[in-house]
């Protein structure tokens, strides 16, 4: 594979893997380095590159490498930290429905909101996801499910919540 296939082939790939590890790193900074970093080791391995299904490996990698990442104290420290400052902000009245459906996807369980993300977000096929996230495909659909009813639950209970200091003003 030379520099013209790697560019047109896996490098178009570094936003979507910046994403992907933002969801799991939370930090742009980390994402962004943790994207460069494997963006040098996929180079190194260009040959062996050529016979797989890129996007599935790229995201696959992404997956395990920001996985060894939180595995680290002081990422998981930060992520605690962050956990909190987020909780925090949550008790803050904002107006923002969006801001708000993103910090009730954010609040899901692991893998419901890297399901919700690959199908909603970066609009992938449950055969996909599957493969991505090494689960089958009944599991993506059910988390799925439970992803997606737990943030309309949250978003009702928001809007009954407005509702009832609107009728209080």
């Amino acid at each position: 594979m030379n520099q013209e296939i790697f560019k047109n082939t896996v490098f178009v790939l570094k936003d979507e893997m910046y994403r992907f590890a933002k969801r799991f790193l939370v930090s742009s900074d980390e994402a962004e380095d943790l994207v460069q970093d494997l963006m040098l080791k996929f180079w190194q391995k260009k040959d062996e590159l050529v016979h797989l299904n890129l996007k599935s490996y790229v995201l696959k990698c992404v997956k395990n490498e920001c996985l060894n990442k939180l595995k680290h104290e002081t990422v998981k420290q930060n992520f605690a930290d962050f956990q909190l400052h987020r909780n925090e902000l949550y008790k803050m009245e904002t107006n923002n429905l969006k801001e708000k459906i993103l910090e009730f996807i954010n609040a899901l369980p692991e893998k419901q909101k890297l399901v919700i993300h690959l199908k909603d977000v970066e609009e992938y096929e449950v055969s996909e996801i599957s493969e991505i996230l090494e689960i089958e495909e009944n599991a993506v659909r059910v988390n799925l499910m439970r992803a997606r009813q737990k943030v309309k639950e949250q978003i009702n209970n928001l809007l009954a919540f407005e509702n009832r200091k609107i009728q209080n003003i």
